[in-house]
């Protein structure tokens, strides 16, 4: 890895980073508020037979505990968007958008391997997108303890929601890379690794609605994040082996493919 490239897209990052944490903690705020107050009226409902309790669950969540209104928060379409702008976006755009630029010559004409310059962009996005999701779970831990509801969950098991959520987001991010890596356009890049997170929510939402389609929810890598179960301590270590294999598949293969891949001239 090459430090100082590390710390340039960092700072590169600076700006969206610094609005994105600030966002994720005010988001993470929201959850047990919205629990607090919505929690008890739809329980009702659903005992009374006015709403179904699939139509309430989201993924992995549910406004029915606090566990699962956090899990609920936390795989919103906000957050997801949150965490999308490095563990997508930036990842797919980093190698092809150099190269598309004409910019990706500048960088390897000086001692800088191809996998070092791999290395150090991809471990740059993994810092922010750690630095997003901790910002989601402090602003969920402030809101529990500012509302009193603290004894609901065991907030020493955030760190391990973390560890969750990074793992997660770091295999989108991989693949993303290895899109990045793999094509001459950022475009191409970014339309595959944007289809790819996007059928796993799918698949997960879907399977999460209708009772019929659950299976699906074993196929998408969001079934695999389950802040609920970790908070309660029923997480299954085979998630994290299968989101480890996720996020390891795709560095293997830009690792290797990247280093021998012939780059057009620039345009």
């Amino acid at each position: 890895m090459n430090g100082r490239l590390f710390r340039q897209n960092l700072y590169w990052f600076r700006t969206r980073l610094l609005i994105l944490i600030v966002a994720s903690i005010a988001w993470g705020l929201i959850g047990p508020v919205f629990y607090i107050n919505f929690s008890s009226p739809l329980q009702v409902l659903v005992d009374s037979g006015a709403i179904p309790s699939n139509l309430l669950s989201f993924g992995s969540g549910s406004l029915f505990t606090l566990p699962g209104a956090l899990t609920l928060m936390l795989q919103h379409p906000i957050a997801i968007a949150f965490m999308a702008v490095f563990g997508a976006a930036a990842a797919a755009t980093s190698i092809a958008g150099e190269l598309e630029r004409g910019t990706l010559e500048t960088l390897l004409a000086r001692p800088l391997p191809r996998r070092s310059l791999y290395a150090s962009t991809y471990l740059a996005i993994v810092v922010a997108m750690a630095l997003v999701m901790a910002a989601l779970l402090i602003g969920q831990s402030i809101s529990v303890i500012l509302l009193g509801i603290g004894d609901e969950v065991d907030l020493a098991r955030m760190p391990l929601v973390w560890l969750n959520g990074l793992l997660l987001w770091g295999a989108f991010a991989s693949f993303g890379m290895a899109a990045s890596v793999s094509f001459d356009r950022s475009a191409r890049a970014v339309g595959l690794t944007a289809g790819f997170v996007l059928i796993s929510y799918f698949l997960e939402i879907i399977g999460s609605l209708w009772t019929d389609a659950a299976f699906l929810q074993d196929y998408s890598l969001f079934h695999y994040f389950v802040p609920g179960d970790v908070l309660t301590g029923e997480f299954n270590p085979l998630g994290i082996a299968l989101l480890l294999a996720a996020l390891i598949i795709p560095i293997v293969w830009a690792l290797v493919v990247f280093p021998r891949r012939q780059l057009p001239a620039p345009a």
